[in-house]
């Protein structure tokens, strides 16, 4: 306490902190991301106001246990405690809300007098100051109001440029893949543009999506109007449509100077000129970057990450059953350092599909979240993985009833597997049929997933109705035709 943060090195150390039952705030922070550094300054200023309150910081990928127990996939991420227990969070650099957490958290600098954390000052911005201070008061405007002006602003922001993309980073480094493409064709079509950071203001990142009724970045504004995202982009620049509908909004285009811009030589022998890096280095990163349709350069191996994000990046994947190769990039530093300047990223991890980056694991979390991953790789033509529960649910329910026996019904390998099929031919039930002998993955993974360890199995509209000594018992007490028809 007493005005200052405290930097956490332990989990052992943060558990302590937290069970002294004070108000607390705990800021998960990386030093590679400006949001965070900038978040950092408004925390430490908070620390100042509210000295009654603790304030703590971790660096998440140093510290990935405490990262991963309280779930941090993304940075800056704040976590809010009252009396030992986690009572709010916050994701995103939002300095308005941190300040209403906090003062929610710690209550008033003084009983009865409001909480006015006067010292954010410009490092919050004169509205945020305004938001920040009218809440303090407690004189609280209505939810209607603050969307209202956050909509004013954001209108504003559209029609600040004839032009406009709202996009994940700026123009000179961009912070993802698909940004990085409606920038190159922009540049193309020689559109003079302005764009926005939507990672530097969470209140506009997810104010947009609404007030656009379009859920990803980047977003693409001409005269005030949306044209679309990054496909729709490059499907206008491929037909010719992207510059005749600027030019239908009364906006003149300059022409391209790309290719008298373009350098004809490779600089010094062996460089390459854009990036600064040994064309054998350059070589050996587009290689791997397509080692594989999916590619993951990371911090550790997919069965041991090493820090949280690459965890989280990994954990996505499987979700969606997407097969991946994957670079550990503590395991060779020119590689780690060399691709951050190839690929203008930063940070790891590095997710590549076909040969694009994507992005890290804050932008494939909200890809995830937001269906736009799975577009993404099925117009890559990347099929999900099916792994073996899934292809047996499926074998399971491929017929209402259905038996899974040695060989095949015509042609029976085992005796118990020929009275199974007998009596349900005599009872006349149409049944379908899979020969475990020729499949020891399934026959194998069937016994696991149905907790039944011999041959035959019947099923019946995927229910296990048991073997060959229930199937009998069932048919001679007159019950099987009638179990089987339910």
């Amino acid at each position: 306490m007493g005005g200052s943060v405290k930097e956490v090195r332990s989990k052992q150390e943060l558990d302590a902190a937290v069970a002294a039952g004070a108000p607390a705030a705990l800021h998960f922070w990386a030093s590679w991301c400006d949001a965070s550094k900038h978040m950092d300054k408004v925390f430490s200023q908070l620390a100042i106001d509210f000295p009654l309150a603790n304030f703590l910081r971790v660096e998440a990928e140093e510290q990935p246990e405490i990262s991963e127990a309280y779930a941090v996939s993304a940075v800056p991420y704040f976590v809010f405690f009252k009396d030992g227990k986690v009572v709010d969070t916050l994701e995103g650099a939002n300095p308005s809300s941190l300040a209403n957490k906090v003062a929610k958290v710690a209550g008033p600098i003084n009983p009865g007098a409001p909480a006015a954390p006067a010292s954010l000052g410009m490092a919050a911005g004169p509205a945020v100051l305004e938001t920040v201070q009218e809440f303090a008061r407690g004189n609280g405007s209505s939810q209607v109001q603050q969307q209202g002006a956050l909509e004013v602003r954001l209108q504003q922001l559209i029609n600040s440029q004839p032009v406009m993309l709202f996009m994940k980073g700026s123009p000179e480094a961009p912070k993802c893949g698909f940004s990085q493409n409606v920038v190159d064709i922009l540049k193309k079509e020689g559109i003079k543009f302005g764009t926005f950071d939507i990672l530097s203001d969470a209140e506009v990142r997810e104010g947009l999506k609404k007030f656009s009724n379009w859920p990803t970045f980047p977003q693409l504004y001409s005269k005030g109007e949306l044209l679309g995202g990054c496909d729709i982009a490059t499907a206008m620049h491929d037909s010719g449509e992207l510059k005749e509908v600027i030019k239908d909004h009364g906006i003149s285009i300059a022409a391209s100077d790309e290719a008298t811009n373009e350098k004809t030589g490779s600089g010094k022998a062996g460089i390459t000129e854009s990036t600064g890096l040994s064309s054998a280095l350059t070589s050996r990163l587009e290689s791997l970057i397509n080692s594989g349709p999916v590619m993951l350069f990371m911090k550790g191996k997919p069965d041991e990450p090493k820090c949280g994000f690459s965890r989280k990046v990994v954990e996505i994947l499987r979700q969606e059953k997407v097969e991946f190769e994957s670079f550990d990039i503590l395991s060779d530093d020119e590689v780690r350092q060399g691709l951050k300047v190839h690929s203008n990223w930063s940070s790891y991890p590095q997710l590549y599909i076909k040969g694009e980056l994507i992005g890290g694991s804050d932008i494939v979390l909200e890809m995830q979240k937001s269906g736009q991953l799975e577009k993404v790789l099925l117009e890559k033509g990347i099929v999900q993985k099916e792994n073996l529960e899934d292809r047996i649910r499926k074998l399971i329910s491929s017929s209402p009833v259905m038996l899974f026996m040695k060989g095949n019904p015509d042609a029976p390998r085992c005796g118990f597997s020929s009275k199974v099929v007998n009596a349900l031919k005599e009872e006349g039930v149409a049944f379908g049929s899979f020969d475990i002998l020729t499949d020891e993955e399934v026959r194998q993974g069937v016994k696991t997933f149905s907790n039944w360890p011999t041959y035959p199995q019947l099923y019946y509209k995927g229910e296990l109705i048991g073997g060959c000594d229930i199937v009998m018992d069932l048919k001679n007490g007159g019950e099987l035709k009638a179990t089987l028809s339910e």
